[in-house]
């Protein structure tokens, strides 16, 4: 699984007053894009809560280049640039067919639940080096 990729409709609840998709409505949609870039390789968030672990978004960097609108099918693509013991750099990309209308460059850090940092599971570890 190099790239992976999520489709997203857009819903009237998603829009702003222009009719453009609402900027903050992208980190929804990036969100569900990592969300099931993990699923599909077998690491549901809720065992690894049941194991004292979780994500925290560290930081993001987004670029928009383009609106989305009412009824648009786009795809969210996710891969993974790198990672370290305790975290894991992704890019993102939303688009509307061909075009790219947003990206994100997501550092996600893996945490305990009871608080502080963590070291990332073996099987995302496994899953950045089989990207890498």
């Amino acid at each position: 699984m190099s790239v992976h990729h999520f489709p997203i409709r857009i819903y009237y609840e998603d829009t702003d007053f222009s009719g453009n998709v609402y900027h903050a409505a992208y980190l929804k949609f990036f969100e569900r894009g990592r969300t099931e870039f993990l699923r599909d390789a077998g690491i549901h968030h809720a065992e690894l809560a049941a194991q004292g672990l979780a994500f925290a978004v560290r930081s993001m960097e987004i670029k928009f280049d383009g609106a989305a609108h009412i009824d648009d099918l786009l795809t969210v693509t996710t891969e993974v640039a790198s990672a370290t013991g305790a975290r894991l750099t992704l890019q993102q990309a939303i688009s509307r067919g061909d075009t790219v209308l947003t990206r994100a460059s997501v550092l996600v850090v893996a945490i305990k639940t009871a608080g502080g940092p963590a070291r990332m599971p073996v099987a995302i570890r496994d899953l950045a080096v089989s990207e890498m």
